[in-house]
């Protein structure tokens, strides 16, 4: 195996499934496809500053539309007395409609905290993506990174790379650190993996981390 193969791809019916769920018939197909894209992008976007790890689709016909995202800054979606979690179901609402997609009756969204931040990928790269934005020297954040990530005992082993002009150079780079193990050709390895695009005035820096928690053999642990 090599590194193109994409590691949650790559485990897909064995240790990991899938982010959307429908059960539709094959003329549903297609719509139900737009609409997760369309949302997805959508939130992606709304909720930048809002440490995004992973955002779960699920549909049980064309009436029930269930949302599911993860975060490690929940207070910051779901607002005072839940008002937050209503305004974004409304925004959903007017996306689905601008798009001429069928809105389901019951349509919700639900914000789910992450129990260990520094063991999800998704959220490092939103850190390191937020402290590169703010102008702070790259190899800082990736380092601050990887050792707040290696403390904890989930974490077995990390690795960050960053593409780009980085520290201002006028030629792209890559640069990454390493440390612990990342079994990508292991199946049962529980390898989790993001990318985010830090944007900054000489163009954007790709981020990209790689997140082993141990091997899993038991189904129940499935995540």
């Amino acid at each position: 195996m090599t590194h193109v193969v994409h590691p949650f791809a790559h485990r897909l019916g064995g240790i990991r499934k899938w982010k959307s769920s429908w059960t539709c018939s094959p003329k549903d197909y297609r719509n139900f496809l737009k609409a997760d894209y369309f949302v997805r992008s959508f939130l992606e976007k709304e909720l930048e500053k809002a440490h995004i790890s992973s955002i779960d689709f699920s549909r049980d016909g064309d009436k029930k539309y269930l949302i599911t995202i993860n975060t490690s800054k929940a207070g910051m979606i779901v607002g005072k007395g839940g008002d937050g979690v209503e305004k974004l179901v409304k925004k959903i609402k007017r996306i689905l409609k601008k798009n001429n997609l069928e809105v389901p009756a019951d349509l919700r969204v639900v914000v789910e905290d992450v129990r260990n931040p520094d063991a999800d990928a998704g959220i490092v790269a939103a850190v390191v993506k937020e402290g590169l934005e703010k102008k702070m020297p790259f190899r800082r954040v990736m380092k601050t990174a990887v050792e707040k990530s290696m403390a904890s005992r989930d974490v077995k082993g990390i690795k960050i790379s960053l593409s780009g002009a980085l520290g201002g150079a006028t030629m792209a780079r890559k640069e990454f650190v390493k440390k612990g193990r990342i079994p990508l050709s292991t199946f049962r390895s529980d390898v989790d993996y993001a990318m985010a695009r830090a944007n900054l005035p000489l163009g954007v820096i790709g981020v990209k981390v790689w997140i082993y928690r141990g091997d899993i053999f038991d189904k129940k642990n499935d995540k």
